[in-house]
Formats: C-alpha cells, sequence, structure tokens
C-alpha cells in the first residue's frame, strides 16, 4: 500500500515513521509512504498556503491552490487514489472503516490546521472526510500518523503473528479480554486461577465470557455488528439479567391542573402498557402507589383477571406482562419491598417534564446498571409533587419537544421513551 501525506509540517513524521512495526513494515517495502509539504505548491515568494476567512471571523483558513496542485500533482500518476481528510467533522474511525480502507491501493491524507481547508476544496477534491474522535486537535498530523497506524496493522506481514491482530479490540466486533502476566499474585491480587489451569477450551470460553462482559459493560453500542453464538447469547441475557430495574407510578402525592396536592386515580391503560413495556425490556417489576384502598382493590381484581381468571386464558402473552405490577399504598413500602428483595435502597430517577433540578442523560444512568437497582419514578395526573422530587437521588433531563417547547407526553409514552434511551441499547435479540 501508498500512503501520501500532504501537511506543511513534514518533519512531525520523522520519529513515528521509523520506530516500531511501523518503521519494520516501510524498511521490508510492505508500506511505502510519501511526505508532500503544501508550501512546496505554492507560487508566491513567501510560500503562502493559509489567508483570512472571506465574512471575518478568527482564525486562518488553508487556501484552495496549494492543495489543489498537490492532489492533482498526486493523481497524475494514480488517478484511483483515495483522498481523505483528517477533520473534527469527519465520519468518527472505526475498525469497520479501517478494514474497508486497507483495501484500498493508494490512500492520500490531507492534513488540516487553523481553521479548516477551503470549503472548495472539501467539497470538490476529497472523497472521503475522516475524524479519530470528537474532539479538536492541533492539526490532522496527528489524525493521520492514528489512521496509519490501524491501517497497517491490517496489511499482512506488518504483525508477525496474524491471530494477535485478530483478536485484538474490535478486530471481532468485541472488546478484548483481560491479560495477566507473572508474578501470579501481585500485592495480594492473584491471577483468575482458570488461566493456570492449562485447560485450554476452558479458557477461551473463559475470555469469550469477559469480552462479551466487558463489552456490554463498556461499548454495548458495539454488539449492533457482531455475530452471537447461541452460547454467546446465554451469556449476554445471563449477564443483563444483573439489570435490577423498576418502574414506580405515583398516584400520591401528585399535582393536579390547578396545583393542588390530590391523588390520582388508577388507569386501565397503564397497567396495561406499562406491564408489556417493563416484561419485553425486562424489568424487574412494576410498582403502583397509590394510598386510596378502592383504587387498590379496583387494580387487584383486574391483577387477578388477567393472572388467574378468563383473561389467563385468553391471552397469556398478557399474564406473562401483568405479574410484574405490585400495588403499594405508599413510596416508603414500595422502596422498602425493593431493599428486601435485592439486598439495598435503589437509586432513586426523578422525571418532571418542566426541570426545576440539574439533570443528567440516560447515557450516565447506564453506569449504575450494573452496580445497584434503579427505580425510575413516573407521576401521573400534572406531575409530581415537590416531595417526591426532593427523594429522588437522580433527575432525568426531560422528553423535550423537536420543534418547540411542547413535551406534554402521557405517562405511558415518557416511560416508553426515558426506558428505551437507557436500556433499548443493550436489545439484541432478534425472531429468527
Amino acid at each position: 500500500m501508498q500512503i501520501d501525506i500532504i501537511t506543511i509540517f513534514p518533519e512531525y513524521f520523522e520519529s513515528p515513521l521509523k520506530v516500531g512495526l511501523l518503521g519494520k513494515a516501510l524498511e521490508k517495502g510492505l508500506l511505502k509512504i510519501n511526505l508532500y509539504n503544501l508550501r512546496y505548491f505554492t507560487e508566491d515568494k513567501h510560500k503562502t498556503v493559509d489567508d483570512k476567512p472571506f465574512g471575518g471571523g478568527e482564525g486562518m483558513v488553508f487556501k484552495p491552490e496549494p492543495f489543489y496542485k498537490a492532489i492533482s500533482h498526486i493523481k497524475t500518476s494514480d488517478p484511483l487514489a483515495w483522498v481523505i481528510y483528517l477533520s473534527p467533522q469527519g465520519e468518527v474511525l472505526t475498525q469497520k472503516i479501517v478494514e474497508r480502507l486497507s483495501q484500498k491501493k493508494h490512500l492520500v491524507l490531507i492534513c488540516g490546521r487553523y481553521e479548516g481547508i477551503d470549503e472548495r476544496i472539501r467539497e470538490n477534491f476529497v472523497d472521503e472526510e475522516i475524524s479519530i474522535g470528537d474532539y479538536v486537535v492541533f492539526g490532522g498530523e496527528v489524525a493521520s500518523l492514528v489512521l496509519i497506524e490501524t491501517v497497517a496493522r491490517l496489511i499482512p506481514g506488518v504483525v508477525g503473528k496474524k491471530d494477535s491482530v485478530e483478536k485484538e479490540s474490535f478486530s471481532a466486533g468485541l472488546l478484548k479480554y483481560p491479560c495477566y502476566t507473572r508474578p501470579r499474585e501481585f500485592m495480594g491480587y492473584r491471577v483468575p486461577e482458570i488461566l493456570l489451569s492449562g485447560n485450554h477450551a476452558e479458557i477461551e470460553r473463559y475470555r469469550r465470557r469477559k469480552s462479551l462482559e466487558i463489552t456490554l459493560k463498556r461499548k454495548p453500542y458495539l454488539f449492533k455488528n457482531v455475530e452471537l453464538s447461541e452460547e454467546d447469547r446465554k451469556v449476554v441475557v445471563e449477564l443483563l439479567k444483573t439489570h435490577r430495574f423498576y418502574v414506580f407510578l405515583i398516584h400520591y402525592p401528585v399535582y393536579n391542573k390547578r396545583g393542588d396536592r390530590i391523588a390520582s386515580a388508577i388507569a386501565n391503560f397503564d397497567l396495561h402498557d406499562l406491564s408489556r413495556l417493563a416484561r419485553t425490556y425486562g424489568l424487574k417489576g412494576v410498582y403502583i402507589i397509590q394510598p386510596l384502598e378502592d383504587q387498590r382493590k379496583l387494580a387487584e381484581e383486574l391483577i387477578e383477571y388477567w393472572m388467574s381468571k378468563k383473561g389467563a386464558q385468553y391471552n397469556p402473552l398478557r399474564k406473562e406482562a401483568i405479574k410484574l405490577v405490585k400495588l403499594f399504598d405508599s413510596l416508603d413500602n414500595a422502596i422498602s419491598e425493593i431493599e428486601k428483595t435485592e439486598g439495598e435502597k435503589p437509586i432513586l430517577l426523578g422525571t418532571d417534564a418542566s426541570p426545576k433540578r440539574k439533570y443528567v442523560s440516560c447515557e450516565e444512568i447506564r453506569k449504575f446498571l450494573w452496580e445497584k437497582p434503579i427505580a425510575l419514578v413516573l407521576g401521573t395526573a400534572w406531575g409530581l409533587c415537590e416531595e417526591v422530587l426532593d427523594r429522588c437521588d437522580y433527575f432525568l433531563e426531560p422528553i423535550w419537544g423537536r420543534l418547540d417547547s411542547y413535551n406534554h407526553l402521557s405517562v405511558r409514552s415518557a416511560a416508553s421513551i426515558f426506558i428505551d434511551r437507557i436500556l433499548g441499547i443493550y436489545s439484541f435479540y432478534k425472531k429468527s
């Protein structure tokens, strides 16, 4: 493979291209890298490559002429050379992109700096725009080195053992399992016994499980591109069952339209829809907090109908969902039930369509899934009273309207959106 780099700092690459496996690959001729100083493609005596942006603004912008001449010079000998602009605006580099680029014979890397390159070059003479992450560095040189190293690893002969490349993080779609070496014990910390057993089949099984677990906890989005075996699926299900997620539907104390503190009525739809939502996403329970005895009695009759009467025979799938519903006369008793079941109090996640408190994202909440039981606290009527919100540990960011501030959703809709945002990323099962 040939890689050409267009840069104003060719000296930046002097040391990195001489060391390690990358240096050896260049020595062996497995990879060829040419450095092009952008200033060589200027015509004025000062070798100017940048200018002030039209319309004003901070910083400088790379002029179009030098880049056009540099690209044209390279394409004269190879019209199929693939031109890549390293930029924060590009698609974030992934192993899948790297694998595709490693199949090309000739890459041209444009190293941007300042405020970027003239848009006419980017729009008309660049084949692909790539970013190494959602952050900004001084220039595209460091990003070019990242891209070169990732691609070079996949060129046959660059890495001595093909197996070591295939088992790297991301190569199989999963993060790599933990690695240990001598001594067996360090400061009281021991190497897992399975790795000392000599049973290679069990060791491979252990490592696969660990890869699945680490990926699930740290980068679950990677699973969308991974083919899982039946054994893998069993491991994933077993791990996901450790999540202890509940829904609390509060009927008291809540506000009515006038701001009065009331107890709202239990809605049939809420019981059905929230229980089906809970069963679909693998929640541990839907806890209805209702202090009014007559309301609880109505709900109990409904639950009984679907659990043991005609409803159970008519629709067994509904029975499977409804069994997750439990009724409590107070929030304290619902919390005590979880504490008794799980051995610790749950984290209470407050929700409020009109936020009065600092909120966190659903992504941040996922960190707690593996550590603590969690209860999503939802209010009926016109929302939770302050005394309930005061007891919550965290508050979820509201579900904002897309075009304006209107965000008046039913509690069932809000629950579905919140739960999917938190847990949906773990939805790997598909019907065949």
